[in-house]
């Protein structure tokens, strides 16, 4: 398993890296955006530790870029803890946010969890139809009436398809946090972001939901009525 590690503070890049090596990753190291991208490219790591506050190219557009042509896992591991900082790195296609200082065993553990997610997706070839939507998680994709509607990341994906699969059932909160993060992945701050960005993605009016209901006190429910396709 290889891992990218990008940070330009050289002394907590190499105890990143060690944390790594000892949990058996091979190490890649990058210490500004401009070659956190080039060592994507060139060494195709299985995972991303990714900075934000970055020389040359920041981590954001680092994360941006990268999620636009691959869904390479990555997890952000940052000092800005603010709330909009981790809605921001979410929204942009992170898997996780880990704000500094860390503890190494917990970075590991939400690493191995992010992984995890990723290889359960390649046992899931089997496509999911309900009303007019067909969901193929092994494509991370989405279709609706039969047509090409949009691509999702894996966390959008996982969270589509539990909600499928439940179709008119209201879900707990912490019933889909579990399952698309994980025990300790994930909270309710980070559900109502990957609620968001999915309903932008599938919904003809986000604004006004016909696939993902809100339930109040509950959770979430995945309506199975036709939304309207909208001409392009």
């Amino acid at each position: 398993m290889k891992a990218l590690i990008v940070d330009d503070d050289l002394a907590l890049a190499d105890v990143v890296s060690f944390t790594f090596r000892r949990a058996g990753y091979e190490v890649i190291q990058a210490h500004d955006g401009q070659s956190a991208m080039e060592r994507w490219q060139v060494n195709a790591p299985d995972l991303i530790i990714l900075d934000l506050n970055l020389p040359k190219v920041d981590g954001l557009t680092v994360c941006r870029r990268i999620r636009e042509q691959s869904n390479t896992p990555i997890i952000i591991l940052s000092v800005r803890g603010e709330e909009d900082d981790v809605v921001q790195g979410l929204n942009l296609g992170a898997d996780d946010y880990v704000i500094k200082p860390f503890s190494p065993r917990q970075l590991i553990a939400r690493a191995e969890a992010v992984l995890r997610r990723s290889d359960l997706h390649s046992l899931i070839p089997e496509a999911i139809t309900v009303g007019d939507l067909t969901l193929n998680p092994s494509r991370l994709a989405v279709q609706r009436g039969g047509l090409f509607l949009a691509n999702l990341t894996r966390l959008e994906c996982r969270l589509l398809e539990i909600l499928m699969r439940n179709t008119g059932q209201a879900l707990l909160a912490d019933t889909l946090i579990d399952f698309v993060w994980g025990p300790a992945g994930g909270d309710r701050v980070m559900l109502k972001q990957l609620v968001y960005r999915l309903r932008r993605k599938i919904e003809s009016d986000p604004s006004k939901p016909v696939y993902i209901e809100t339930v109040p006190g509950i959770g979430y429910a995945f309506n199975p009525q036709a939304g309207p396709i909208e001409p392009e």
